[in-house]
């Protein structure tokens, strides 16, 4: 079943993508929710037009969205968690730190980034140590951001 989708969808595809999907997921999930239309010939010819009228508009946001992008690969992120004390307990942290949290030392340093933009690699962290987070602006500008887990004094 083909569908224009109306929104970013995790794992399928970003607002406009023309895709292929299973008739159940479609018909069930995508379209009664709202994150998708069906394809029809009729809503590919509106779809290009608008596209084509997009193109234009897209970019001064491309341009925004890499200064942002180079101010964020500049910055020094330290993230101060609790963590356990001692040789045996080695270096695990009291609860995690979440996206939420970079996202939080982002603002300290001036940026601002919506927290569903930022993907931690592998999940929450529990332990001290360097990260690495995906960071997507724009579908055509992500960078991967590398930071520091520090154990608070």
């Amino acid at each position: 079943m083909e569908l224009i989708l109306k929104q970013d969808v995790e794992n399928l595809g970003f607002k406009d993508d023309v895709v292929t999907v299973k008739n159940g997921y479609g018909r069930n999930f995508l379209i009664p929710t709202g994150h998708a239309v069906l394809a029809t010939s009729s809503a590919k010819k509106v779809l290009a037009e608008n596209l084509k009228q997009r193109a234009y508009k897209d970019k001064k946001v491309i341009e925004e969205a890499n200064k942002t992008m180079d101010a964020l690969k500049q910055l020094d992120i330290k993230i101060a968690a609790k963590a356990t004390e001692g040789a045996s307990a080695g270096d695990k942290l009291f609860g995690s730190v979440t996206k939420a949290d970079l996202v939080e030392a982002f603002r300290e340093e001036g940026q601002t980034v919506d927290k569903k933009f930022v993907s931690i690699t592998g999940g929450n962290i529990k332990r001290l140590g360097q990260y690495t987070a995906t960071v997507r602006l724009h579908r055509a500008v992500s960078a991967d951001i590398e930071f520091e887990v520090v154990a608070k004094a």
